[in-house]
């Protein structure tokens, strides 16, 4: 298939050997990966943080080369979902039917040792302008570690091609990712006599038909047809409350999720939820409901236009489309960059037992990017 395949298979394989749960320290990925880009000519930056859970956690920023703004970045994100215990295998590369399985195989260490193989190559011209390889923490668990290095100011780039399992297709705008709680108050009481309390789940109801009948109506107003879904979404996917089947309940509590498309703020759904708060509490003063805000995660649109999305579409083959889940693009533009997602694999066999990455994306992959710095960073 192509001699980079060894390599970049072996790269891989100690990839997958390290657990980097987004529970778990990601340091010893980020010590293999800086020795590996030191000893290329790299210089590393490391940027340290506590997660909430206490756990340490590290960004890494290594570059090649003088000026202050690179010319390209390679985003990768070293955190993984968990996986069941019951896959044996998840962190030993096996391979079957041109396809390699592991957990992070696909997202997205695959893309991280395409980058790792193109940066080090001992055949890679002397660059005229920077080369970044970027490796964030927590990426599953909030986009964390690309935050706080947006916050820092850390990993300003031209171009950054953002890795993540798109199969190889350029991906030039992905929707927001946000989420509230709204918890709805009521009066406990037994359930034989409930004019002498209050449901808090029947009131719950009355705030989640309204908000169905907006996001169904009003959300749809603004279109992007460049997505499918063309409109800002919205899924209420957790719900509890009560304590007993015979207790009037007190509380209830639902988590509301929505992906905004780039054109429309993130502010919108909350505004819509204070709306419909005010007029629940309008058509009855003792309705009581709090909303609290836990993401906003904004939508990004880099122009069809760039130069790093028509390159990839030539050197892929490969049209570029949008995306309605998030990625790490939104940070890197915040940092200055026209940013493309890109990556092998398929999203659709990512965060599942038997994850896999086809080895003939990884080496097309890996040419690209290869590609990729020879146009932005040697002007070849």
């Amino acid at each position: 298939m192509s001699d980079t395949l060894p390599a970049l298979r072996a790269t891989l394989a100690e990839l997958v050997a390290l657990d980097t749960t987004s529970s778990r320290p990601n340091a010893p990925l980020i010590d293999y990966a800086q020795a590996r880009l030191e000893a290329a000519g790299f210089t590393a930056e490391r940027q340290h943080y506590t997660d909430d859970a206490g756990v340490a956690k590290v960004n890494l920023v290594a570059r090649k080369g003088d000026a202050d703004r690179a010319a390209l970045a390679l985003v990768g994100h070293s955190d993984c979902v968990p996986y069941d215990a019951a896959w044996t295998d998840a962190l030993r590369l096996t391979e079957r039917d041109g396809k390699l399985y592991g957990r992070g195989a696909c997202d997205t260490k695959g893309f991280i040792a395409c980058a790792l193989h193109t940066a080090t190559r001992k055949d890679l011209p002397k660059l005229d302008a920077p080369l970044l390889v970027i490796l964030t923490a927590d990426e599953e668990v909030g986009l964390v570690g690309a935050k706080k290095l947006v916050a820092a100011g850390l990993g300003r780039a031209k171009h950054a091609i953002v890795g993540e399992p798109t199969r190889l297709i350029p991906v030039r705008a992905n929707k927001g990712y946000c989420l509230a709680e709204v918890e709805v108050l009521g009066k406990e009481g037994h359930s034989a006599y409930p004019e002498l309390g209050a449901s808090a789940i029947f009131r719950a109801g009355r705030f989640l038909h309204r908000l169905e009948t907006l996001a169904n109506t009003v959300l749809r107003e603004d279109r992007d047809e460049g997505f499918q879904p063309p409109f800002t979404t919205v899924n209420v996917g957790l719900i509890q409350g009560g304590k007993a089947k015979n207790v009037l309940p007190g509380s209830c509590r639902f988590t509301v999720e929505w992906r905004p498309i780039p054109g429309q703020a993130a502010e919108r759904v909350p505004e819509m939820l204070e709306h419909i708060r005010q007029e629940l509490t309008r058509d009855e003063p003792a309705y009581e409901a709090r909303i609290k805000v836990l993401r906003m995660d904004r939508g990004v649109h880099t122009r069809g236009d760039a130069d790093v999305v028509r390159f990839l579409e030539e050197v892929s083959g490969n049209a570029s489309e949008t995306v309605s889940f998030g990625t790490e693009a939104p940070q890197l533009t915040e940092l200055g960059a026209e940013a493309v997602v890109f990556g092998p694999g398929d999203i659709r066999v990512a965060h599942q037992t038997g994850e896999f990455v086809p080895m003939e994306d990884l080496v097309r992959c890996e040419a690209a990017l290869t590609q990729a710095v020879a146009r932005f960073c040697t002007g070849g």
